[in-house]
């Protein structure tokens, strides 16, 4: 009698919604995302994966496949990034498993490997079988990245290898979050490129009022209360036909006379829903001074440069 295979199972629920988690901060947050069963939660700069796994013992008797065991367990990982650096430290846990049957002495092998240029080494007991429960880490380390550079984005992917004695091997493998280090405004840092983050422009009177009055007659995109986020853009001649497409024109008298006679657009030019990209009644214009316009861009900036904010990132604007 000897064993056939080691049919190997696991759950790894889908990434939950942004807006079903805590309302984007404006702040840099570093505390960790919350964890759930069976689910990949992130916020910008961290991550918690919380899977349940089984490995199912298979014998071959009388010619046929039987299961005569199961060991069933769950494994739970934290991550947690920086906006000022690009090495970080991931910690993970092992559960004693439940076991029925011939599912005890079941060993286990960890493996992992991340991607361009950052490289992930993993710290994981020799010899740890199922029959107890076991802590390990993951350290990386990204090689220098030239100042306006940005590394492609990436993931871990975990190898999970399962040995018996005298049966045959098994495993299965997994995918954390995607994550992005780079060194686009002179200080390298890394994110979770798939996690809103917010904007917020209040304290700008005149732009905060337009997007609220815009937000009251339905345009949703960017609102952090159930609307579509929207998605950053660095294509800087996309941006400038997206700002003629739409403030390509002269301040009335009127507000010329107040000294407001700078157009300002939302969604702004530089996503991808900016310029005539969504329909008339989800976007609009104002006019604004030129100092508010330029406090907003400040404001933009320095928000990028914190939340390492790059192309096709999705983000809300609070207003």
């Amino acid at each position: 009698m000897g064993f056939a295979a080691t049919a190997v199972t696991f759950s790894l629920f889908a990434l939950a919604a942004p807006a079903a988690q805590a309302e984007p901060q404006t702040s840099l947050n570093e505390r960790p995302a919350t964890c759930a069963v069976n689910q990949l939660n992130q916020n910008r700069f961290s991550e918690c994966q919380d899977l349940s796994a089984r490995v199912n013992v298979v014998e071959n008797v009388r010619g046929a496949n039987v299961q005569v065991g199961q060991a069933t367990f769950t494994i739970k990982h934290t991550m947690t990034l920086s906006s000022t650096s690009t090495s970080w430290k991931e910690t993970f846990e092992v559960s004693k498993a439940a076991i029925t049957g011939k599912g005890n002495g079941i060993g286990v092998q960890v493996a992992v490997q991340s991607g361009n240029g950052t490289t992930a080494t993993v710290s994981f007991p020799k010899g740890h079988t199922l029959d107890s429960a076991a802590s390990g880490t993951v350290t990386y380390r990204t090689a220098p990245i030239p100042k306006q550079k940005i590394n492609a984005k990436t993931q871990t992917t975990y190898r999970y290898t399962f040995t018996k004695p005298g049966h045959t091997l098994g495993g299965f493998s997994y995918h954390s979050a995607t994550y992005r280090c780079d060194n686009y405004y002179g200080t390298s840092g890394c994110a979770m490129t798939e996690a809103p983050t917010a904007v917020s422009m209040i304290g700008l009177p005149r732009i905060d009022e337009a997007i609220r009055n815009l937000r009251a007659k339905g345009g949703r995109y960017g609102d952090p209360h159930g609307g579509p986020p929207l998605n950053w853009m660095i294509n800087d001649a996309q941006k400038n036909k997206n700002r003629t497409a739409v403030c390509n024109l002269t301040a009335p008298p009127a507000m010329k006379a107040v000294g407001r006679s700078s157009c300002d657009e939302y969604p702004f030019a530089s996503t991808y829903q900016g310029g005539t990209g969504l329909p008339a009644n989800q976007r609009t214009i104002t006019w604004v001074d030129k100092k508010e316009n330029d406090s907003q861009g400040g404001r933009i900036t320095n928000w990028r440069r914190t939340f390492h904010v790059m192309d096709h990132d999705p983000f809300y604007v609070i207003a």
